[in-house]
C-alpha cells in the first residue's frame, strides 16, 4: 500500500502547469488524486480515449478527456505576483477546537490564497 499524501493544493484552485506539454498554460484543478499524488486540470493534458458504447442513444468512439498530471508539475496563481509557492500562516484560537488557525498564503508576497 502505498502512503497518502497531504497536498497544499485544493480542488478550485487555479494552477499553472511548470512542465510538460502543456507548459505555460492555467486551469482549474478538478479532481487530487491523492494516492498518486496527482491532479486533473480542467482543459488540460488532454489525451483520446477510446470509449464504449453503453447504451443506443450513447456514442461511441474517441474521445478526449484530461489525463492527471504530478502534483509536482502545477504551481498554484497567486492574484498578486503569479505563480508561486504556498505557505501555512497561524491565525487566531478557534474557540470551538481550542486550535489555531491556519491559512494559506503566498510566499513571495503573503497574501491569502
Amino acid at each position: 500500500m502505498t502512503p497518502v499524501h497531504k497536498f497544499k493544493l485544493k480542488k478550485e484552485d487555479t494552477v499553472q502547469i511548470i512542465a510538460g506539454k502543456d507548459r505555460g498554460k492555467r486551469g482549474r484543478i478538478l479532481k487530487i488524486l491523492r494516492d498518486k499524488d496527482r491532479v486533473v486540470v480542467e482543459g488540460l493534458n488532454m489525451v483520446k480515449k477510446a470509449k464504449k458504447r453503453r447504451s443506443q442513444q450513447d456514442r461511441g468512439g474517441i474521445v478526449e478527456i484530461e489525463a492527471a498530471l504530478h502534483a509536482s508539475n502545477v504551481m498554484i496563481i497567486c492574484k498578486k505576483c503569479g505563480p508561486t509557492r504556498i505557505g501555512i500562516k497561524l491565525g487566531s484560537l478557534d474557540p470551538k477546537t481550542g486550535k489555531m488557525r491556519k491559512t494559506r498564503s503566498c510566499r513571495k508576497c503573503g497574501e491569502a490564497l
